[in-house]
């Protein structure tokens, strides 16, 4: 039985996108992450509980498309985290990340090392935990820019997921709206 809780933390546009179609992200990058509302707002801290988050998690599982995206921000950004890099081509002596071929060696990894919480990252990587029922809880943040094609956060699924609402908070003049989800764990959702 899994002793970890698998967490989803992403920003969004309004029309479903987590990045362009070539995995471009500078519609996100280009937004405001404090807003307009005040500083220490308790209802959305200026990180938008991304450092909350980060606290929660000692893991992180991403695709290959996602490593090599976040090796372009200048900085490793998860020196306090083991990061896990699902692909089946790459081949890296970065001594940063461990690279397993699939989803089922990702979670024999996580299991072996005692993992707790794990931080699911990329789209595809995502998707194939949701289908997987390896995802607990979702925070995802809606940026209020259309951006038309992309890559999208959901695909296709053997069978509906029903989730239980969280909670949703917004920024004033920033436009950010932050919903909170838990996957409903009984025979609905089969898993």
């Amino acid at each position: 039985m899994r002793t970890w809780t698998g967490r989803v933390f992403i920003g969004i546009s309004l029309d479903g996108f987590i990045a362009r179609p070539d995995g471009d992200i500078d519609w996100l990058e280009g937004a405001s992450m404090t807003g307009d509302h005040a500083p220490g707002d308790p209802d959305l801290p200026d990180d938008h509980g991304y450092a909350a988050h980060m606290a929660s998690v000692d893991h992180l599982v991403m695709g290959r498309g996602t490593y090599e995206k976040v090796l372009t921000f200048g900085g490793w950004p998860f020196p306090d985290h083991r990061v896990v890099v699902i692909s089946s081509t790459l081949e890296s002596d970065d001594d940063r990340i461990t690279i397993v071929r699939s989803v089922d060696a990702a979670v024999r990894l996580l299991d072996e090392r005692g993992a707790r919480g794990v931080y699911v990252d990329g789209g595809r990587t995502i998707q194939a935990f949701l289908r997987e029922g390896l995802i607990d809880e979702l925070v995802i943040t809606r940026l209020p820019v259309l951006i038309g094609e992309g890559l999208p956060l959901f695909g296709p699924l053997p069978h509906d997921i029903h989730l239980i609402h969280e909670g949703t908070v917004s920024t004033g003049g920033s436009g950010f709206v932050q919903s909170r989800y838990r996957v409903r764990r009984d025979p609905v959702n089969r898993s």
